[in-house]
């Protein structure tokens, strides 16, 4: 039997090892999937523990997936790029460091039909998600992106004129076509709460919101009130963990066995 996981400082309400899982049923492979807690004082110790354990795969979720970076032995020139690693490979005893959620992240684009080439967005968030979004959205011919962070950036990330920084503070007047929602606000158990309010929202025509616990937060709640198109992070969850076991066992995993993951934790996940 071969060991993955997810690893974070907090995960009481993800949902990897249920979908892993079941990918891993779903392909005949023998393997578990847990939830690794890491305080940040011991990251360095668990990641050389990947190696000890012999944990074939491990996904890195917040707030670790830059700082993993350091303890690998081969990043991905994509995850190098985005400056944020999701996905751990362990491979003759080196561990290799790769970034799905970029994928994840078009998937939401592509199964909902959603247009970037020549538009405006406006990402919430500088975290590791929204890096990946970020470096998509470029890839994917965006005309503007409006960065949005709780403070102004003294050193900017992205050389792309494309990227603009803000501060909450100055982007009630700014309308564009997309609006993502990258930052934990409003995931569960503080459900109440949206990371903005009705008349930033009202400036948009998308609304896609990365957090999948609930599957509708606040956010999306507002945008659904106002008549928005809304998309929540589950497909994004769903679509970066195909990807990474592509990735941890070599092969490619066809659309059938993915439709049938996004069926059963449609199901199961409430």
């Amino acid at each position: 039997m071969e060991f993955y996981g997810v690893l974070g400082e907090k995960l009481p309400h993800t949902i990897s090892p249920m979908i892993n899982n079941k990918i891993f049923y779903l392909l005949g492979i023998e393997a578990a999937y847990k939830k690794f807690e890491v305080e940040k004082k011991d990251l360095e110790k668990f990641i050389d523990g990947l190696r000890v354990l012999k944990i074939k795969g491990t996904n890195v979720t917040i707030p670790y997936k830059e700082e993993v970076i350091k303890y690998l032995d081969y990043v991905s020139p994509q995850a190098e790029k985005i400056k944020a690693v999701n996905t751990i490979l362990l491979k003759d005893n080196k561990l290799y460091g790769y970034n799905t959620d970029y994928y994840g992240f078009e998937s939401i684009l592509i199964k909902n039909n959603i247009k970037t080439k020549g538009e405006t967005a406006m990402v919430l968030g500088s975290g590791g998600a929204s890096k990946a979004v970020i470096t998509l959205l470029l890839d994917k011919e965006i005309k503007k992106i409006y960065l949005v962070s709780r403070n102004k950036k003294v050193n900017p990330e992205y050389e792309d004129s494309r990227v603009e920084y803000m501060t909450y503070s100055e982007i009630d007047n700014i309308k564009g076509s997309i609006l993502i929602n990258t930052t934990p606000l409003g995931m569960h158990p503080k459900v109440d709460v949206s990371v903005v309010g009705e008349t930033i929202i009202n400036n948009f025509d998308t609304l896609i919101d990365l957090i999948y616990n609930p599957k509708e937060t606040e956010f999306l709640k507002i945008g659904k009130k106002l008549n928005k198109k809304v998309c929540g992070g589950l497909e994004m969850l769903i679509g970066q963990a195909i990807k990474s076991e592509e990735i941890w066992n070599d092969i490619s995993i066809s659309d059938e066995i993915t439709n049938q993951v996004n069926l059963y934790i449609d199901k199961h996940f409430k």
